[in-house]
């Protein structure tokens, strides 16, 4: 990944030091927070790590997230199997 990714620049990533696609809390606020460059270079990236894609599924299955939806269908689209219908934490905004 180039060192001026939009990942990398993610406002997301205020309180972090570095990027760490390893850890699902990362990647859970890129995706409450991430910008849509950041979103699609993180899709790029999906598109060729299954370990990554389940890790995101994961965040979407666990975390209250905005667009849970659109992730699940993001994933399936990379060939990740989902249950769109599924349940999924109910994000109640910035409270």
């Amino acid at each position: 990944m180039k060192s001026d990714s939009a990942l990398r620049r993610s406002q997301a990533l205020w309180n972090r030091k570095h990027l760490e696609l390893g850890s699902m809390e990362v990647i859970a606020q890129v995706l409450e927070h991430g910008e849509l460059e950041a979103w699609r270079e993180l899709y790029a990236l999906a598109r060729s790590d299954p370990a990554l894609r389940r890790r995101i599924l994961a965040a979407v299955e666990t975390v209250p997230l905005p667009f849970p939806r659109f992730w699940l269908a993001a994933l399936a689209n990379l060939g990740e199997p989902v249950d769109l219908g599924m349940p999924l934490p109910l994000d109640l905004g910035h409270v």
